[in-house]
């Protein structure tokens, strides 16, 4: 005799189901083959023509195949017809409701779930919605992570344009908005920043194979946006509560102030971190402690220095979190203050002004400060305009006299210019921000800053899943955690 064999019930079920599944996807696809062929212009179509028409139906069935998928892995929650109350553990009966549909990236998606109410607790669940871990939103995570990517790189309407024209999916420039809103909301430096860890492997790969620690250079400069003023907002009719008013307030220009670390590497650099933000000298040296506390730089593998232009508050805060770290400041900055002597002073022969400046400069570069400033003393003033930008300059190089050392630095494999720091000022917030006609509030300024800078610090997906969890831990969902 043979041993008998032993059938469990539900998994003969789930495979019956999976069959019939197979063979209902496979009827869906030859009546949609049959309406591509319907939208053939002819029977010799280009490739271009063939592609156009099974683009514009792929929807349809990349939506069915989703939804048959759905009913295959989650079998148990949709015939489910009793389930407790989470919060009283009452049993409940599950209620008809009509399918909800989302919206995702492969169109639309109709799920018919059950849903189930607690009169004694007064609210409502569907097992189905938890276990996709479905937003609130009709249009669901993927296609607000690619909106969101897209309105960081483009205005909202071209935004809404651009995705039209790429995915087939419609999105208004409103939900557009309101994801990229929701999505960069209390976002601060950290939550933008790499890891320690991710910043440790970054210094490695530059380190290997070399016999000096590679160098590591801090940037600090601003970059000036248009703002408008928070009372510029009023009630209007219409569909938005608040609009802003197109009279009755000044735009005004402030800066955008931020930081980079970056590796230099031969002629290139490598970056590491960058965080821009409309704020204060103290907020951003708050940014910088944070960076700072965190241990995000690896500081005893590398050979730091930092590059700034003349503002104090940025050397107060160098010296007091980096106090090895090589200072340097921006030769071109100090060479915009020699030039303007040089124009003012010698304004009416240009030979004799470019000859004093790059004496001067040459002076400079060489490490002869003392030598600058006692020329700079020697020198007759023109006039009154004269005298006070010589009076100016002294004061610059004496406050500045020892990161002023840029032969030595040059030698030593350090830059000198601040190319870095103004490369991240205008791929983080010039392409942006300054675009004709755009007035930004700060708050909405900074929302798009920071979601700028997490996209160059490449930790864009990091933050996008971080703001799902928060919005599914907002409604009573707990996602499990994934470690990337």
């Amino acid at each position: 005799m043979t041993a008998a064999a032993v059938i469990c019930f539900e998994e003969t079920r789930e495979s019956f189901a999976k069959t019939r599944a197979r063979q209902e996807l496979h009827t869906y696809l030859d009546g949609w083959l049959d309406s591509v062929e319907a939208h053939m212009p002819d029977d010799t179509p280009s490739l271009q023509e063939l592609t156009q028409a099974v683009f514009a139906l792929r929807q349809e069935l990349t939506g069915k195949i989703t939804e048959t998928l759905v009913a295959q892995r989650h079998g148990q929650v949709l015939h489910q017809r009793t389930r407790p109350c989470p919060h009283c553990q009452r049993l409940l009966s599950a209620r008809p409701t009509p399918p909800r549909t989302v919206h995702t990236m492969v169109g639309e998606v109709s799920l018919s779930r059950p849903y189930f109410y607690c009169p004694q607790c007064q609210q409502g669940f569907a097992p189905l919605d938890d276990a996709l871990q479905l937003s609130e939103r009709r249009t669901q995570w993927d296609l607000q992570q690619a909106a969101a990517r897209l309105a960081a790189e483009v205005p909202f309407a071209t935004a809404q344009e651009l995705f039209a024209q790429l995915t087939g999916l419609g999105l208004s420039d409103h939900t557009i908005h309101a994801v990229t809103g929701e999505l960069s909301d209390e976002l601060g430096v950290l939550e933008v920043s790499p890891t320690a860890a991710d910043m440790a492997h970054r210094v490695a790969e530059m380190a290997a194979g070399k016999t000096w620690r590679p160098i590591m250079v801090l940037g600090i400069d601003g970059a000036y946006v248009p703002t408008r003023p928070e009372q510029a907002q009023g009630s209007v009719t219409g569909r938005r509560r608040m609009r802003a008013k197109r009279a009755g307030w000044q735009g005004e220009w402030k800066e955008a102030k931020g930081f980079r670390f970056y590796v230099v590497d031969k002629e290139r650099i490598v970056h590491l971190l960058s965080w821009h933000q409309v704020q204060t000298d103290e907020e951003a040296a708050e940014a910088l402690r944070q960076v700072k506390a965190a241990g995000l730089i690896p500081e005893d593998q590398v050979r730091l220095c930092v590059l700034g232009d003349g503002a104090k508050w940025i050397w107060n805060q160098v010296t007091t979190l980096f106090p090895t770290a090589v200072q340097i400041l921006d030769y071109y900055h100090c060479r915009e203050h020699v030039h303007k002597v040089g124009a003012l002073q010698f304004i009416e022969d240009a030979v004799q002004a470019q000859e004093w400046v790059e004496a001067t400069l040459a002076r400079l570069f060489w490490g002869y400060v003392d030598w600058a400033i006692e020329g700079l003393q020697a020198l007759p003033p023109k006039d009154p305009q004269a005298a006070e930008e010589i009076r100016k300059l002294i004061g610059f190089l004496r406050n500045n006299a020892e990161r002023l050392h840029y032969r030595t630095a040059r030698k030593g494999g350090y830059p000198i210019g601040s190319g870095g720091i103004e490369a991240a000022n205008k791929g983080i917030s010039h392409v942006r921000l300054k675009r004709s006609g755009a007035w930004w509030y700060r708050e909405q300024a900074n929302h798009m800053l920071a979601l700028r800078c997490a996209i160059y610090n490449g930790t864009f997906e990091r933050v996008f899943e971080a703001y799902k969890r928060r919005a599914l831990q907002r409604h009573g969902r707990n996602p499990p955690l994934r470690i990337t």
